[in-house]
């Protein structure tokens, strides 16, 4: 189980701090202009409630921490912060596999899988279709960003186009491949997928920080 997080909401349904993401979405989800984040304490969250929520999010805020990467919930002025990012690492290519998808404005973790042997285009891959399926069954509306160019292509090809041999080590993950490429091919979809600009933005709020 992760760490307690609390939850500010500045605009929403009922402002105030919560403890859940659950408990977050629902004041936030469909309000026009909804401003939020998660804090680490209750602490943090009460001095943030009492501040503008200007100092934590959108383009006033402090966008990078020394060592390059965004702080937590500061976002550069062109991402859009009720979204989901996706993201996957890889230990060797192919090698140990996991993906990931985060939502942006408040950090929270989504979903994670793995790891299961594979390569770092085929988690993205995967981490994308995981994302479009999970929002249409949640009815989220908001938009996924990737960082990998490739995965956004076969996802809009509807087809994983990977190079890596399918073997009996192999067969559990291209079974994962097909049940994705069905899901596209079955469904339709207004969820955007974006491209994470890396080089503006900072790493994807998803990356797993390995580099």
């Amino acid at each position: 189980m992760g760490k307690q997080k609390f939850y500010v909401v500045w605009e929403g349904v009922t402002p105030g701090i919560y403890t859940s993401w659950t408990e977050c979405q629902l004041q936030i989800k469909g309000y026009e202009g909804a401003k939020y984040k998660s804090f680490h304490t209750r602490e943090e969250a009460e001095h943030a409630l009492a501040t503008s929520p200007y100092a934590y999010i959108g383009k006033n805020a402090k966008k990078k921490t020394e060592n390059g990467k965004l702080n937590s919930g500061v976002l550069p002025a062109a991402v859009i912060d009720n979204s989901l990012a996706v993201d996957a690492a890889c230990s060797g290519n192919p090698g140990p596999m996991e993906y990931r998808g985060v939502h942006i404005a408040s950090c929270q973790e989504v979903f994670h899988f793995g790891p299961m042997k594979g390569t770092n285009n085929i988690g993205e891959f995967l981490a994308i279709v995981h994302g479009l399926a999970l929002l249409k069954q949640k009815g989220f509306d908001m938009p996924i960003y990737s960082d990998s160019v490739n995965a956004i292509s076969w996802v809009r090809q509807k087809k994983c186009k990977t190079k890596l041999p399918r073997t009996a080590e192999t067969e559990q993950l291209f079974l994962l491949i097909e049940r994705a490429e069905k899901w596209l091919k079955k469904n339709t979809y207004s969820t955007r997928i974006l491209k994470w600009e890396t080089k503006e933005w900072g790493e994807i709020p998803a990356d797993f920080g390995r580099k």
